[in-house]
């Protein structure tokens, strides 16, 4: 695992590093829980479609939203509920979406994990295997065009998406045009059930000398290593060096999707290192630095649950689509435009 010269620095600033640290905390702490809400509805019948819970790569997608800055662009995986929630994601946006409500970003008119809000730089899902980095590259191709600087796109994906021509072809692209890419890549060691030693025979982290970008190695279960890393991809993106390849080692501690018992991830893999719970590690790190009490983490989860029950209240009481009001425009149509009255 690499810690590198510039995160060694970032995390030397104790004071700063602490805030931060407890801020991606909370985060972590809301998506979680966030989760398990979605989990519960989907069991009980009140969510149609999947649901696919970031259980265990939490730490991994916070460091992304949390350091990408306004006007920055993060097309985040299914995954990305704690990404997407410290990029500016509304809770209510997720939820309204996974429960179809027409008050939503995606006014229930497409699936769950496709939700976005392009104008803010957070792009809605095509699909998890790849497609979504050459979406981020033409974005980031427009504004080289036109001049703009100092803007980077995060694209997340999976270790099965790497095995994909969309994957191959957009970060070689990027590689060619020096674009302020981060691909991270969380290697949770199956693609659906198809394990890491059937996808390919190298090391992921490798095929960054192939591509000549720069290559990241991280144990994905740790928030600090997440953080300083994230922290020096996105500065060296931003900075001119061109894409930044950083792949996290970690575990799913779920199935594929709530409709997956995960009865094919070994045990051996889940008492290993990867296999480590990243918001205990976290938890962990927090009391032993004595940066809160355990009372004062208590106090945290008690309002993150709070708040996650109202926002499924509130939107439990809104109306569901009326077929016989929507007259399914497509949402390109000047009155659904994005930006046109009230969302």
């Amino acid at each position: 695992m690499v810690q590198t010269e510039i995160g060694q620095a970032l995390a030397a600033d104790s004071s700063a590093f602490k805030d931060r640290y407890l801020n991606a905390y909370r985060w972590m702490l809301l998506a979680r829980n966030l989760d398990e809400k979605f989990a519960s509805l989907y069991r009980a019948g009140k969510i149609v479609g999947g649901v696919f819970l970031g259980k265990g790569q939490e730490a991994l997608s916070v460091s992304i939203g949390m350091l990408l800055n306004k006007g920055d662009v993060f097309a985040p995986l299914i995954r990305d509920a704690a990404g997407r929630l410290a990029f500016g994601e509304n809770i209510l946006d997720a939820v309204r979406t996974y429960l179809g409500s027409p008050l939503g970003p995606m006014r229930a008119r497409d699936g769950n994990v496709h939700r976005g809000r392009p104008k803010e730089g957070l792009l809605p899902m095509i699909s998890h295997l790849g497609a979504m980095i050459s979406v981020v590259n033409g974005i980031l191709m427009a504004r080289q065009m036109k001049g703009l600087k100092g803007s980077v796109g995060a694209a997340c994906i999976g270790d099965g998406a790497t095995s994909t021509g969309a994957c191959h072809e957009a970060l070689n692209q990027a590689a060619i045009e020096k674009l302020p890419l981060v691909l991270v890549v969380a290697d949770n060691q199956y693609a659906y059930s198809t394990p890491t030693s059937r996808q390919f025979a190298c090391q992921l982290v490798d095929r960054a000398i192939g591509y000549g970008v720069r290559g990241y190695n991280i144990d994905g279960t740790d928030l600090t290593i997440c953080l300083t890393t994230m922290a020096e991809a996105i500065q060296r993106a931003r900075e001119g060096e061109g894409p930044q390849l950083v792949v996290a080692n970690l575990l799913r501690l779920c199935g594929h999707g709530e409709h997956d018992d995960a009865g094919y991830v070994e045990a051996k893999q889940k008492q290993s290192p990867i296999g480590r719970d990243c918001m205990k590690v976290a938890e962990e790190r927090i009391l032993h630095q004595a940066w809160a009490n355990a009372s004062q983490v208590d106090g945290w989860r008690h309002e993150v649950i709070q708040k996650v029950e109202d926002a499924v209240a509130k939107v439990q009481r809104e109306a569901g689509p009326d077929p016989f009001k929507e007259d399914w425009y497509a949402l390109s149509c000047k009155h659904l435009n994005e930006g046109h009255g009230d969302v």
